[in-house]
C-alpha cells in the first residue's frame, strides 16, 4: 500500500481523540491530509509595533507576557484576560469562547499574537488573536501562515501540525497531470506544488504552486464533464398554444424575467427532441411557481399530464392551493397526492392518473409509490431540486406510459452563480430569474452586537402585540460544549423571555408527523415564535412572519443565510433579519455584513463562491463538482478555458485514456460518484 493511503492514525501523534477530529473534516488518508488546502493565509513577514497599532488593523505582533492570565466572570460570558508588551507599548488580550487559552499561556514568555486591534484611548487591545509561541517549529516569525478550514476541538497549530507530517510523503502523492501538459504549460510537479501550498516560501512560488493545483482540479473536471453523456431521449412535441387565457388569469403581470423563462421552457418543449432539460434558478419571491404554471397549462392544453414533486407535505399542500386556485378557472384538474391522504381519497386521486382525468398532480415521495401510474404523463417537476436524488427524479419522470420522455423542469430558489451552474447543471440548461416583482419590501438585515440582545427582544415583543409571528434558527438541535447555541435549550430560555407567547421547536430529528403538525401550527399562527435549525430553510411560506433571528450567524454560508433570511418578508408588513455572531474574525465579519448590505441573491451567491470556494458552496461538494479547492469559477475561468482544451486534445487523441491509467480510474470514480443528473 502506498503511503499516500495511510491512514491518518498512523502518524505520530495522532491518537484516538484527533483522529476522530480529522475524520469529521472527512480526512482519512495521508493523501487527504495533502490535499486539505489553506483557505487563506495570514502574512505574519512584517511584525507591527505595539504604539503603531491602528484602531481596525490586522497585524502581527511580537510581545512578551507581562501579567498571568486571568478568568474574568464578567455580566454577560466569561473571558480570559492577558497584558503582553513590547519595547513601545502595552497590549491588552482578552479570549472570548475559549477557556483553554489560559494553558496556553505563561507570563514572561514570548509570544506572536495575529488579529485585530482596537483602540481605547491610547490602550490597544486584541480580541482572540491567533496564539504563536515564539521558536514554534510549526509557526514561527516571518512566515505566511496557512489557515485551514477546521472544526471544533482542532486547532490550527494542531492541523498544521498533522499536515506537515503527512508532507514527508508528498514524493508518493499520484501524479494527474500528464508529462506533456506539464511540459506546454511550465508547471510544477505535484510533490513541489503541495510542499509549496502548504510552507510558502513567498508569494510568488505560492501562486505558481496554486497554479498548478487549479489547473490540475479544472483539467479533471473538464475530462468529467467531457465524458458525462447527455440525455438525448425523444420527448413528445408539445405545440405552444395561445396564453392568452393564462396571462389574463393572473392578478398581476409577470416581470420581463419570467416572460423571458416562459418563453425559454415552452419552447424546449415544443421542440420535443431532445426532451426538455431545464434547471430554472431564481432568487427568494422571484416567482418560479407561475412560470411552472404556465407550463402546466401548455401541456395540458397539449392533452398531456403534468406531476411536481415537493420535498416536504407542507410545500405539496402550499402548491396545491396556489396552482389549483390558478389552473382550475382554466379548466385543469389539479390533484394532491401526500403520504398522508386517507385510503378514499388516494384510491381515487389514483384512478384520475391512471384514467387521464387528472392533468396536474402535486406531490411528496408518495408519487413514486409502486401503485402510481399515470395516462401520459408529459412534463415532471420537481421543486427545491436539491432535496432530491437523481434516482427518485428518474422514477418519476418514467411513470408515464408512454415510450416518449417526459419533459423534466428542476426549480430551485438557491442562487448559484453561473459559472458554478455551467459545472454543476452541464447536462441541464439553465434559466435564470434575476428579477423581483415590483412591490416587495426588502428584508432588513442587522448585525446585532451581544450587548444588544435585550433590545432585539423588546423589539419582537413589539412585533408580536402587533399580531406578528417570528423564527430564531439555531445551528445545533442538542446542547454542545463549544458555545454554539442549540435549538433544544434555547428554546427554553426564549419561552421564558417570551412567556406571555407560544414558543415552539422544531428540527430534522423529530419524527415527520410531528414536524409537520408543529409547522402547521405555525402557519395557522397558533405558535408565535418557532425556534428551529435550518430544517425550515425551504418549503415554508408564512406571510405573517416579520422577523428571523440567526444564531451564530458565522456558523451559515451566506447562501444558505439568504435562504433563511427569505422565510421573512413574504407578506404586507415590514420584515427584519437580526445575526448575532460572537465570531470576531475579519473575514466572518465581511461575509455577515455583505448579507446586511444587499437582498440580492444572486450577488450574494457570487460573494459567497468567492469567500468560501466551490467545495463548500451550499453542500455542493455533495453534487458532483471533483475536488475544486484551489480553483475559482470566478477567477479562474481562463484556467479553465486552457484546461478544457487541454483535456479535450487529451481525449481525442485517447479517448478512453487507457495510457493514463491513474487518470482514467480517478475521473470513473468521480463519474460513479455524482449522484446529481446525469
Amino acid at each position: 500500500m502506498s503511503k499516500v493511503q495511510m491512514p491518518v492514525s498512523l502518524l505520530r501523534g495522532v491518537g484516538k481523540a484527533t483522529d476522530a477530529l480529522l475524520e469529521r473534516l472527512d480526512l482519512r488518508t495521508v493523501g487527504d491530509l495533502m490535499r486539505h488546502f489553506p483557505r487563506g493565509y495570514e502574512d505574519r513577514t512584517v511584525l507591527t509595533d505595539v504604539a503603531a497599532l491602528a484602531d481596525g488593523m490586522t497585524a502581527c505582533v511580537s510581545v512578551t507576557l507581562t501579567s498571568s492570565p486571568v478568568l474574568i466572570r464578567g455580566r454577560n460570558r466569561p473571558f480570559v484576560r492577558a497584558m503582553a508588551a513590547d519595547d513601545t507599548g502595552v497590549l491588552v488580550l482578552m479570549f472570548f469562547n475559549s477557556p483553554h487559552a489560559a494553558d496556553r499561556l505563561m507570563k514572561g514568555e514570548r509570544y506572536v499574537f495575529y488579529g485585530r486591534a482596537s483602540l481605547n484611548g491610547r490602550t490597544a487591545a486584541m480580541i482572540n488573536p491567533v496564539i504563536d509561541r515564539v521558536g514554534n517549529d510549526v509557526t514561527s516569525d516571518g512566515r505566511l501562515v496557512p489557515i485551514y478550514p477546521t472544526t471544533a476541538g482542532l486547532s490550527q497549530y494542531k492541523l498544521r501540525d498533522v499536515i506537515g507530517k503527512s508532507l514527508a510523503y508528498a514524493d508518493e502523492a499520484t501524479e494527474l497531470l500528464p508529462s506533456v501538459i506539464r511540459a506546454r504549460y511550465g508547471f510544477m510537479s505535484i510533490s513541489d506544488a503541495l510542499r509549496i501550498v502548504h510552507n510558502p516560501p513567498d508569494r510568488e512560488l505560492l501562486e505558481r504552486a496554486r497554479t498548478r493545483l487549479a489547473f490540475e482540479e479544472l483539467f479533471i473536471l473538464a475530462l468529467v464533464l467531457t465524458r458525462r453523456h447527455r440525455s438525448d431521449a425523444a420527448g413528445r412535441m408539445l405545440p405552444t398554444p395561445d396564453m392568452t387565457p393564462f396571462y389574463q388569469a393572473l392578478p398581476y403581470n409577470l416581470t420581463g424575467a419570467q416572460m423571458r423563462c416562459v418563453k425559454e421552457l415552452l419552447a424546449d418543449m415544443a421542440r420535443g427532441t431532445p426532451a426538455m432539460r431545464r434547471l430554472l434558478q431564481g432568487d427568494v419571491g422571484s416567482g418560479k411557481t407561475v412560470v411552472a404554471a404556465a407550463c402546466v397549462y401548455a401541456a395540458a392544453k397539449a392533452g398531456v399530464q403534468s406531476a411536481l414533486m415537493a420535498p416536504t407535505e407542507l410545500l405539496a399542500e402550499q402548491h396545491y392551493q396556489s396552482m389549483r386556485e390558478l389552473l382550475e378557472p382554466l379548466g385543469i384538474h389539479v390533484d394532491l397526492m401526500t403520504g398522508s391522504l386517507n385510503m378514499k381519497t388516494r384510491r381515487a386521486v389514483l384512478e384520475g392518473l391512471f384514467a387521464g382525468v387528472t392533468d396536474f398532480v402535486i406531490g411528496t415521495h408518495a408519487l413514486l409509490s409502486e401503485d402510481v401510474a399515470f395516462s401520459q404523463l408529459g412534463l415532471v417537476i420537481t421543486d427545491e431540486q436539491h432535496r432530491f436524488g437523481v434516482e427518485q427524479r428518474a422514477k418519476l419522470a418514467h411513470a408515464g406510459e408512454t415510450d416518449e420522455a417526459p419533459h423534466v423542469l428542476v426549480m430551485s430558489a438557491t442562487p448559484i452563480p453561473r459559472t458554478l451552474s455551467l459545472v454543476l447543471y452541464g447536462d441541464l440548461d439553465i434559466s435564470e430569474l434575476n428579477e423581483l416583482p415590483p412591490g416587495r419590501t426588502p428584508v432588513q438585515t442587522i448585525l446585532v452586537p451581544e450587548k444588544n440582545r435585550q433590545k432585539t427582544y423588546a423589539f419582537m415583543r413589539s412585533l408580536f402585540k402587533q399580531g406578528r409571528q417570528g423564527y430564531v434558527v439555531c445551528p445545533h438541535i442538542e446542547g454542545s460544549d463549544d458555545d454554539i447555541l442549540s435549538v433544544e435549550t434555547h428554546t427554553q430560555t426564549l419561552s421564558e423571555a417570551f412567556r406571555d407567547y407560544t414558543v415552539k421547536f422544531l428540527h430534522g430529528r423529530m419524527k415527520t408527523d410531528e414536524r409537520e403538525r408543529v409547522m402547521r401550527a405555525f402557519v395557522r399562527g397558533e405558535v408565535t415564535l418557532l425556534v428551529s435549525t435550518t430544517v425550515i430553510e425551504v418549503g415554508v411560506d408564512v406571510p405573517n412572519a416579520a422577523i428571523m433571528v440567526i444564531e451564530n450567524a458565522e456558523r451559515f454560508g451566506l447562501a444558505q443565510l439568504h435562504q433563511l433570511r427569505g422565510r421573512v418578508g413574504r407578506g404586507k408588513h415590514a420584515s427584519y433579519c437580526a445575526l448575532f455572531s460572537p465570531n470576531a474574525n475579519a473575514e466572518t465579519r465581511e461575509r455577515l455584513k455583505a448579507l446586511c448590505a444587499t437582498n440580492d441573491g444572486f450577488a450574494l451567491a457570487q460573494e459567497d463562491l468567492r469567500l468560501r470556494g466551490p467545495g463548500d458552496f451550499l453542500g455542493v461538494r455533495q453534487s458532483g463538482v471533483p475536488g475544486l479547492h484551489t480553483a475559482a469559477l470566478g477567477g479562474d475561468m481562463s484556467l479553465f478555458s486552457d484546461a478544457r482544451d487541454a483535456a479535450h486534445a487529451l481525449t481525442m487523441a485517447d479517448p478512453e485514456l487507457e495510457d493514463y491509467p491513474a487518470l482514467r480510474e480517478h475521473v470513473e470514480k468521480i463519474i460513479r460518484m455524482r449522484p446529481e443528473s446525469s
